[in-house]
C-alpha cells in the first residue's frame, strides 16, 4: 500500500474532489489543512515553491500538483474500469 499525503483547504473543490476519489479508490490518505496549520503550509511551500492546494505527495517522492486524477491512477496503480 502507498502512503498518500494530501495538502488541501476546506474551501477547495479540486481538494474535496481529490479525497473523494482516493476514497471512491479504496486509497487510505492523510489530509493536512494547510489553511489552518501553518507548519504544514511552510512544508507545501518549501516543497513546492507555490501555495496552490491541492499538493498530493505519494510514498514521500513522487509530487502531483492539482486534481490530476490520470497521473494519481497510474502513481497509485489503480485499474482503469471499462
Amino acid at each position: 500500500m502507498k502512503k498518500v499525503e494530501i495538502y488541501s483547504t476546506e474551501s477547495c473543490h479540486f481538494c474535496h474532489m481529490a479525497k473523494e476519489f482516493f476514497k471512491a479508490s479504496n486509497v487510505p490518505f492523510t489530509d493536512y489543512n494547510v489553511g489552518t496549520d501553518t507548519a504544514k503550509r511552510a512544508e507545501m511551500v518549501e516543497m513546492t515553491g507555490q501555495m496552490g492546494v491541492p499538493v498530493i505527495v505519494i510514498d514521500s517522492k513522487d509530487v502531483v500538483i492539482g486534481f490530476d486524477q490520470k497521473a494519481l491512477t497510474k502513481l497509485l496503480e489503480i485499474p482503469v474500469s471499462a
